[in-house]
Protein backbone atom coordinates (compact mmCIF):
# COMPACT_ATOMS: atom_id res chain seq x y z
CA UNK A 1 0.00 0.00 0.00
CA UNK A 2 1.73 3.07 -1.23
CA UNK A 3 0.27 6.53 0.86
CA UNK A 4 -0.01 9.48 -1.27
CA UNK A 5 -0.74 11.20 2.21
CA UNK A 6 -0.09 10.40 5.63
CA UNK A 7 -2.70 8.18 6.98
CA UNK A 8 -3.94 7.75 10.77
CA UNK A 9 -5.23 4.77 11.96
CA UNK A 10 -8.04 2.90 9.99
CA UNK A 11 -7.81 5.73 7.55
CA UNK A 12 -6.95 3.64 4.85
CA UNK A 13 -6.66 -0.04 3.64
CA UNK A 14 -4.78 -1.81 1.29
CA UNK A 15 -5.33 -5.62 0.42
CA UNK A 16 -3.43 -8.18 -1.71
CA UNK A 17 -4.77 -11.49 -2.84
CA UNK A 18 -2.56 -13.80 -4.53
CA UNK A 19 -4.34 -16.53 -7.31
CA UNK A 20 -2.52 -19.78 -8.88
CA UNK A 21 -2.64 -20.12 -12.80
CA UNK A 22 -3.67 -23.95 -13.26
CA UNK A 23 -4.57 -25.52 -16.12
CA UNK A 24 -8.68 -25.18 -17.14
CA UNK A 25 -8.90 -28.70 -17.09
CA UNK A 26 -6.61 -30.85 -14.60
CA UNK A 27 -5.77 -27.75 -12.44
CA UNK A 28 -2.29 -28.18 -12.30
CA UNK A 29 -0.47 -25.28 -11.96
CA UNK A 30 0.58 -23.07 -15.26
CA UNK A 31 3.21 -20.91 -15.49
CA UNK A 32 2.23 -18.60 -17.33
CA UNK A 33 2.12 -15.21 -15.17
CA UNK A 34 4.35 -13.89 -17.32
CA UNK A 35 2.52 -14.30 -20.55
CA UNK A 36 -0.54 -13.04 -18.17
CA UNK A 37 0.83 -9.84 -17.40
CA UNK A 38 2.70 -9.39 -21.34
CA UNK A 39 -0.91 -9.68 -22.69
CA UNK A 40 -1.88 -6.51 -21.17
CA UNK A 41 1.21 -4.54 -21.15
CA UNK A 42 2.86 -5.40 -23.99
CA UNK A 43 6.23 -6.44 -22.13
CA UNK A 44 6.80 -8.93 -19.56
CA UNK A 45 6.53 -5.96 -16.88
CA UNK A 46 6.53 -7.14 -13.05
CA UNK A 47 3.53 -4.85 -12.64
CA UNK A 48 0.30 -3.45 -14.45
CA UNK A 49 -1.90 -1.01 -13.55
CA UNK A 50 -5.37 -2.16 -14.23
CA UNK A 51 -7.47 1.35 -12.30
CA UNK A 52 -8.89 0.13 -9.13
CA UNK A 53 -6.46 -2.78 -8.58
CA UNK A 54 -2.85 -3.41 -10.32
CA UNK A 55 -1.88 -6.70 -10.87
CA UNK A 56 1.75 -8.64 -10.61
CA UNK A 57 4.22 -11.14 -11.05
CA UNK A 58 5.59 -13.16 -7.82
CA UNK A 59 8.74 -15.04 -6.82
CA UNK A 60 6.68 -18.45 -8.52
CA UNK A 61 5.93 -18.16 -11.89
CA UNK A 62 2.24 -19.71 -11.58
CA UNK A 63 1.50 -17.06 -9.30
CA UNK A 64 -0.67 -13.62 -9.96
CA UNK A 65 -1.31 -11.21 -7.33
CA UNK A 66 -3.93 -8.73 -7.19
CA UNK A 67 -3.61 -5.80 -5.00
CA UNK A 68 -5.56 -2.35 -4.39
CA UNK A 69 -4.25 0.20 -6.16
CA UNK A 70 -2.82 2.41 -3.00
CA UNK A 71 -4.93 2.93 -0.23
CA UNK A 72 -8.66 3.00 -0.37
CA UNK A 73 -11.47 5.01 2.14
CA UNK A 74 -13.09 1.48 3.19
CA UNK A 75 -13.45 -2.19 2.44
CA UNK A 76 -17.07 -2.32 1.82
CA UNK A 77 -17.84 -3.09 -1.59
CA UNK A 78 -13.94 -3.93 -2.90
CA UNK A 79 -14.39 -7.55 -3.27
CA UNK A 80 -16.49 -6.20 -6.54
CA UNK A 81 -13.30 -4.71 -7.80
CA UNK A 82 -11.37 -8.20 -7.60
CA UNK A 83 -14.44 -9.77 -9.19
CA UNK A 84 -14.24 -7.66 -12.30
CA UNK A 85 -10.39 -8.41 -12.87
CA UNK A 86 -10.57 -11.75 -12.22
CA UNK A 87 -13.10 -12.32 -14.94
CA UNK A 88 -11.24 -10.29 -16.89
CA UNK A 89 -8.07 -12.43 -15.80
CA UNK A 90 -10.33 -15.40 -16.84
CA UNK A 91 -10.78 -14.44 -20.31
CA UNK A 92 -7.17 -13.75 -21.01
CA UNK A 93 -6.61 -17.29 -19.86
CA UNK A 94 -9.16 -19.17 -21.08
CA UNK A 95 -7.25 -19.07 -25.38
CA UNK A 96 -4.57 -20.56 -22.99
CA UNK A 97 -6.42 -23.42 -21.28
CA UNK A 98 -6.03 -21.90 -17.85
CA UNK A 99 -7.64 -20.03 -15.42
CA UNK A 100 -7.34 -19.10 -11.44
CA UNK A 101 -7.90 -21.11 -8.42
CA UNK A 102 -7.61 -20.15 -5.20
CA UNK A 103 -7.05 -20.97 -1.78
CA UNK A 104 -4.10 -21.16 0.86
CA UNK A 105 -1.79 -24.39 -0.98
CA UNK A 106 -2.81 -25.98 -4.07
CA UNK A 107 -3.61 -29.90 -2.78
CA UNK A 108 -1.19 -31.96 -5.27
CA UNK A 109 1.13 -29.67 -6.31
CA UNK A 110 5.37 -30.98 -6.16
CA UNK A 111 7.46 -28.62 -5.15
CA UNK A 112 9.87 -29.45 -8.32
CA UNK A 113 7.42 -28.14 -10.13
CA UNK A 114 8.29 -24.32 -8.86
CA UNK A 115 9.38 -22.03 -12.05
CA UNK A 116 11.08 -18.90 -10.38
CA UNK A 117 10.04 -15.58 -12.10
CA UNK A 118 12.23 -15.27 -15.16
CA UNK A 119 12.47 -11.73 -16.50
CA UNK A 120 13.79 -8.29 -14.94
CA UNK A 121 14.55 -7.85 -11.22
CA UNK A 122 14.98 -11.36 -10.68
CA UNK A 123 18.18 -10.99 -8.55
CA UNK A 124 16.17 -11.19 -5.22
CA UNK A 125 13.94 -14.08 -6.75
CA UNK A 126 17.04 -15.51 -7.08
CA UNK A 127 19.32 -14.59 -4.02
CA UNK A 128 15.93 -16.41 -1.92
CA UNK A 129 16.78 -19.41 -4.15
CA UNK A 130 19.91 -19.70 -3.29
CA UNK A 131 19.97 -19.38 0.21
CA UNK A 132 16.54 -21.42 1.34
CA UNK A 133 16.36 -23.54 -1.75
CA UNK A 134 12.39 -22.53 -2.92
CA UNK A 135 11.54 -25.72 -4.18
CA UNK A 136 9.34 -26.38 -0.71
CA UNK A 137 6.14 -25.83 0.05
CA UNK A 138 6.51 -23.76 2.20
CA UNK A 139 7.82 -20.89 -0.61
CA UNK A 140 6.40 -22.27 -3.74
CA UNK A 141 2.61 -23.39 -2.57
CA UNK A 142 1.39 -20.31 -0.06
CA UNK A 143 -0.88 -18.00 -1.22
CA UNK A 144 -2.31 -15.56 1.63
CA UNK A 145 -4.33 -12.46 1.75
CA UNK A 146 -1.98 -9.39 3.02
CA UNK A 147 -3.96 -6.94 5.20
CA UNK A 148 -2.23 -3.18 4.90
CA UNK A 149 -3.54 -0.82 7.96
CA UNK A 150 -1.48 2.60 8.06
CA UNK A 151 -0.34 4.40 11.29
CA UNK A 152 0.89 8.02 11.36
CA UNK A 153 3.94 7.98 13.95
CA UNK A 154 5.66 5.93 16.40
CA UNK A 155 2.52 6.36 18.92
CA UNK A 156 -0.02 5.16 16.32
CA UNK A 157 2.45 2.05 15.63
CA UNK A 158 2.92 1.03 19.17
CA UNK A 159 -1.03 0.82 19.41
CA UNK A 160 -1.59 -0.87 16.12
CA UNK A 161 1.38 -3.37 16.58
CA UNK A 162 -0.06 -4.18 20.42
CA UNK A 163 -3.00 -4.80 19.04
CA UNK A 164 -2.33 -6.93 15.92
CA UNK A 165 0.18 -9.03 17.96
CA UNK A 166 -3.19 -10.14 20.37
CA UNK A 167 -5.34 -11.04 17.49
CA UNK A 168 -2.52 -12.95 15.07
CA UNK A 169 -3.36 -16.58 16.97
CA UNK A 170 -6.88 -16.81 16.04
CA UNK A 171 -7.12 -15.68 12.10
CA UNK A 172 -6.50 -19.03 11.44
CA UNK A 173 -9.74 -20.04 13.03
CA UNK A 174 -11.29 -17.98 10.53
CA UNK A 175 -9.28 -18.28 7.55
CA UNK A 176 -7.85 -21.77 7.19
CA UNK A 177 -8.32 -23.36 3.76
CA UNK A 178 -5.19 -25.06 3.33
CA UNK A 179 -5.66 -28.73 4.28
CA UNK A 180 -3.88 -30.92 1.86
CA UNK A 181 -0.21 -31.56 1.05
CA UNK A 182 0.72 -33.54 -2.22
CA UNK A 183 -2.50 -35.06 -2.62
CA UNK A 184 -3.42 -35.99 1.16
CA UNK A 185 -4.81 -34.39 4.38
CA UNK A 186 -1.77 -33.00 5.95
CA UNK A 187 -3.07 -33.28 9.42
CA UNK A 188 -3.35 -29.36 9.52
CA UNK A 189 -6.45 -27.35 8.58
CA UNK A 190 -4.01 -24.27 7.81
CA UNK A 191 -1.55 -26.27 6.14
CA UNK A 192 0.12 -23.13 4.56
CA UNK A 193 0.93 -21.70 8.11
CA UNK A 194 2.56 -24.71 9.22
CA UNK A 195 4.93 -24.80 6.08
CA UNK A 196 5.32 -20.75 6.84
CA UNK A 197 6.76 -21.47 9.88
CA UNK A 198 9.63 -23.67 8.65
CA UNK A 199 10.31 -22.28 5.76
CA UNK A 200 13.73 -19.98 6.89
CA UNK A 201 15.24 -22.62 9.11
CA UNK A 202 18.38 -21.98 7.49
CA UNK A 203 18.24 -18.48 9.38
CA UNK A 204 15.62 -18.73 11.91
CA UNK A 205 15.68 -14.86 13.05
CA UNK A 206 13.75 -14.18 9.24
CA UNK A 207 10.81 -15.71 10.55
CA UNK A 208 11.52 -15.91 14.44
CA UNK A 209 7.89 -17.26 15.77
CA UNK A 210 5.53 -15.59 13.66
CA UNK A 211 4.15 -14.09 16.17
CA UNK A 212 6.05 -10.63 16.58
CA UNK A 213 8.08 -9.62 19.01
CA UNK A 214 7.18 -6.75 21.48
CA UNK A 215 8.17 -3.99 19.62
CA UNK A 216 6.80 -0.46 20.06
CA UNK A 217 8.81 1.85 18.55
CA UNK A 218 10.49 2.70 14.89
CA UNK A 219 13.91 2.54 16.49
CA UNK A 220 13.54 -0.87 18.24
CA UNK A 221 11.97 -2.21 15.16
CA UNK A 222 15.11 -0.77 13.31
CA UNK A 223 17.34 -3.05 15.40
CA UNK A 224 15.48 -5.83 15.31
CA UNK A 225 16.03 -5.54 11.29
CA UNK A 226 18.99 -5.38 11.89
CA UNK A 227 19.52 -8.41 13.44
CA UNK A 228 18.05 -10.37 10.29
CA UNK A 229 20.55 -8.03 8.24
CA UNK A 230 23.12 -9.30 10.17
CA UNK A 231 22.59 -13.08 9.99
CA UNK A 232 21.84 -12.71 6.44
CA UNK A 233 24.69 -10.79 5.68
CA UNK A 234 27.34 -14.24 5.21
CA UNK A 235 24.75 -15.76 2.83
CA UNK A 236 23.98 -12.06 1.14
CA UNK A 237 27.01 -10.04 0.82
CA UNK A 238 25.69 -7.40 -1.88
CA UNK A 239 22.73 -6.76 0.50
CA UNK A 240 20.18 -7.76 -2.23
CA UNK A 241 17.79 -8.88 0.39
CA UNK A 242 18.36 -5.98 3.00
CA UNK A 243 14.39 -5.16 3.06
CA UNK A 244 11.47 -4.63 5.37
CA UNK A 245 9.89 -7.09 3.54
CA UNK A 246 12.44 -10.37 4.69
CA UNK A 247 11.08 -9.95 7.77
CA UNK A 248 8.71 -12.64 7.60
CA UNK A 249 6.88 -12.41 10.70
CA UNK A 250 2.93 -12.48 10.11
CA UNK A 251 2.56 -8.66 10.52
CA UNK A 252 5.71 -6.59 9.76
CA UNK A 253 5.52 -2.82 10.03
CA UNK A 254 6.73 -1.14 6.50
CA UNK A 255 7.98 2.30 7.55
CA UNK A 256 8.67 2.75 3.54
CA UNK A 257 5.08 3.07 3.28
CA UNK A 258 3.98 3.62 6.69
CA UNK A 259 1.42 0.62 7.24
CA UNK A 260 1.60 -2.13 8.74
CA UNK A 261 1.28 -5.68 7.04
CA UNK A 262 -0.70 -8.34 7.89
CA UNK A 263 0.37 -11.64 6.14
CA UNK A 264 -1.44 -14.62 8.24
CA UNK A 265 -4.89 -15.18 5.97
CA UNK A 266 -4.99 -18.23 3.57
CA UNK A 267 -6.82 -16.92 0.45
CA UNK A 268 -10.67 -17.90 0.68
CA UNK A 269 -12.88 -18.88 -2.19
CA UNK A 270 -13.82 -15.61 -3.56
CA UNK A 271 -13.09 -12.34 -2.92
CA UNK A 272 -16.41 -11.36 -1.13
CA UNK A 273 -15.10 -13.76 1.50
CA UNK A 274 -11.59 -12.44 1.47
CA UNK A 275 -13.05 -8.92 2.24
CA UNK A 276 -15.57 -10.39 4.43
CA UNK A 277 -12.44 -11.80 6.64
CA UNK A 278 -10.64 -8.53 6.61
CA UNK A 279 -13.57 -6.67 8.17
CA UNK A 280 -13.79 -8.92 10.77
CA UNK A 281 -9.77 -9.04 11.00
CA UNK A 282 -10.31 -5.03 11.36
CA UNK A 283 -12.97 -4.77 13.61
CA UNK A 284 -10.73 -7.13 16.24
CA UNK A 285 -7.77 -4.64 15.84
CA UNK A 286 -9.51 -1.64 16.16
CA UNK A 287 -11.15 -2.57 19.43
CA UNK A 288 -8.17 -3.69 20.95
CA UNK A 289 -7.03 -0.33 19.81
CA UNK A 290 -9.54 1.65 21.23
CA UNK A 291 -9.08 -0.15 24.44
CA UNK A 292 -12.75 -1.52 24.56
CA UNK A 293 -11.65 -4.39 26.47
CA UNK A 294 -8.10 -3.88 27.85
CA UNK A 295 -5.51 -1.46 28.08
CA UNK A 296 -2.71 -0.65 25.92
CA UNK A 297 -0.46 -0.95 28.62
CA UNK A 298 -1.82 -4.77 29.75
CA UNK A 299 -1.75 -5.56 25.40
CA UNK A 300 1.75 -4.18 25.42
CA UNK A 301 3.07 -7.42 27.48
CA UNK A 302 1.80 -10.45 26.40
CA UNK A 303 5.40 -12.27 25.31
CA UNK A 304 4.77 -13.90 21.70
CA UNK A 305 6.23 -17.00 22.95
CA UNK A 306 2.69 -17.57 25.10
CA UNK A 307 0.83 -15.72 21.90
CA UNK A 308 2.26 -18.60 19.83
CA UNK A 309 0.58 -21.67 21.80
CA UNK A 310 -2.50 -20.52 20.47
CA UNK A 311 -1.43 -19.78 16.80
CA UNK A 312 -0.23 -23.33 17.17
CA UNK A 313 -3.57 -24.63 18.08
CA UNK A 314 -5.89 -22.70 15.39
CA UNK A 315 -2.95 -23.73 12.93
CA UNK A 316 -4.06 -27.36 13.77
CA UNK A 317 -7.33 -26.96 14.28
CA UNK A 318 -8.88 -23.89 12.91
CA UNK A 319 -12.41 -22.68 14.56
CA UNK A 320 -12.51 -25.88 16.82
CA UNK A 321 -9.03 -24.52 18.61
CA UNK A 322 -9.84 -24.99 22.42
CA UNK A 323 -8.74 -21.64 23.97
CA UNK A 324 -8.22 -22.43 27.79
CA UNK A 325 -5.77 -19.42 28.65
CA UNK A 326 -8.54 -17.52 29.89
CA UNK A 327 -6.03 -14.15 29.98
CA UNK A 328 -6.42 -14.26 26.47
CA UNK A 329 -9.83 -14.38 26.57
CA UNK A 330 -10.06 -11.37 28.73
CA UNK A 331 -7.95 -9.59 26.12
CA UNK A 332 -11.25 -9.99 23.91
CA UNK A 333 -13.68 -9.41 27.05
CA UNK A 334 -14.79 -12.59 27.60
CA UNK A 335 -12.68 -15.38 30.32
CA UNK A 336 -14.60 -17.28 32.60
CA UNK A 337 -14.34 -20.62 31.34
CA UNK A 338 -12.30 -21.77 28.00
CA UNK A 339 -14.36 -21.63 24.49
CA UNK A 340 -13.48 -22.85 20.62
CA UNK A 341 -11.73 -20.14 18.42
CA UNK A 342 -14.94 -20.00 16.97
CA UNK A 343 -16.83 -18.88 19.83
CA UNK A 344 -14.56 -16.09 20.55
CA UNK A 345 -15.00 -14.82 16.62
CA UNK A 346 -18.77 -14.51 17.08
CA UNK A 347 -18.65 -12.34 20.20
CA UNK A 348 -16.06 -10.15 18.33
CA UNK A 349 -18.40 -10.37 14.83
CA UNK A 350 -21.36 -9.71 17.19
CA UNK A 351 -20.24 -6.62 19.14
CA UNK A 352 -17.95 -4.85 16.81
CA UNK A 353 -19.08 -6.13 12.83
CA UNK A 354 -22.96 -6.50 12.96
CA UNK A 355 -23.07 -3.22 14.96
CA UNK A 356 -21.40 -1.34 12.25
CA UNK A 357 -23.57 0.08 8.74
CA UNK A 358 -19.78 -0.32 7.23
CA UNK A 359 -19.06 -3.71 8.00
CA UNK A 360 -22.73 -5.23 7.68
CA UNK A 361 -22.60 -6.37 4.03
CA UNK A 362 -20.08 -8.86 5.77
CA UNK A 363 -22.28 -10.40 7.90
CA UNK A 364 -23.77 -13.36 5.67
CA UNK A 365 -19.99 -14.44 4.26
CA UNK A 366 -18.93 -14.53 8.24
CA UNK A 367 -21.72 -16.61 9.09
CA UNK A 368 -21.44 -19.30 6.67
CA UNK A 369 -17.65 -19.54 8.71
CA UNK A 370 -19.23 -19.75 12.00
CA UNK A 371 -22.02 -21.76 10.87
CA UNK A 372 -20.45 -24.82 8.66
CA UNK A 373 -16.60 -23.74 9.85
CA UNK A 374 -13.68 -22.24 8.22
CA UNK A 375 -12.70 -23.20 4.36
CA UNK A 376 -10.54 -25.93 5.12
CA UNK A 377 -13.23 -27.91 6.95
CA UNK A 378 -15.51 -27.52 4.10
CA UNK A 379 -13.37 -28.67 1.53
CA UNK A 380 -12.73 -31.41 3.67
CA UNK A 381 -16.17 -32.02 4.37
CA UNK A 382 -16.84 -32.07 0.67
CA UNK A 383 -13.97 -34.16 -0.06
CA UNK A 384 -14.06 -37.05 2.02
CA UNK A 385 -11.39 -38.57 4.66
CA UNK A 386 -8.87 -39.93 1.97
CA UNK A 387 -9.77 -38.46 -1.06
CA UNK A 388 -7.98 -39.75 -4.70
CA UNK A 389 -6.92 -36.78 -6.89
CA UNK A 390 -10.15 -37.02 -9.09
CA UNK A 391 -12.02 -36.67 -6.26
CA UNK A 392 -10.04 -33.44 -5.68
CA UNK A 393 -9.98 -32.17 -9.31
CA UNK A 394 -13.52 -32.27 -8.43
CA UNK A 395 -13.59 -30.02 -5.47
CA UNK A 396 -11.29 -28.24 -6.89
CA UNK A 397 -13.00 -27.64 -9.68
CA UNK A 398 -16.44 -26.04 -7.48
CA UNK A 399 -13.97 -24.26 -6.15
CA UNK A 400 -12.67 -22.20 -8.60
CA UNK A 401 -16.37 -21.77 -9.93
CA UNK A 402 -16.52 -19.88 -6.98
CA UNK A 403 -14.06 -17.69 -7.45
CA UNK A 404 -15.25 -16.20 -10.67
CA UNK A 405 -18.84 -16.06 -9.50
CA UNK A 406 -17.96 -14.59 -6.29
CA UNK A 407 -19.43 -17.51 -3.73
CA UNK A 408 -18.85 -18.55 -1.05
CA UNK A 409 -18.30 -22.57 -0.52
CA UNK A 410 -20.37 -24.98 0.72
CA UNK A 411 -19.10 -28.35 2.09
CA UNK A 412 -22.19 -30.13 1.21
CA UNK A 413 -22.12 -32.53 -1.37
Amino acid sequence: MTARRTLGLFEGFGIEIEYMIVDRESLSVRPIADELLKAVAGAYEMEVDRGALCWSNELALHLIELKTNGPVESLRGLDESFRRDLSEIDALLAPLGARLLSTGMHPWFAPDELRLWPHEDDSIYRTLNRIFDCRGHGWSNLQSMHVNLPFADDDEFARLHAATRLVLPILPALAASSPYLDGKPSGFLDTRLEMYRHNAQRIPSVTGRVIPERVFRHSEYQRLLHGIYRDLKPHDSEGILQHEWINARGCIARFDRMALEIRLLDVQECPKMDIAIAQATTAAIEALVEEAWVSLEEQRAWKEQRLEKVLLSTIAEAEHALIDDLSYLEVFGLGTRPIRADALWQHVIETRVDTRPDRAEAGPALRLILNEGCLARRIVRASGPNPNRGRLREVYGRLADCLLQNQGFSGDP
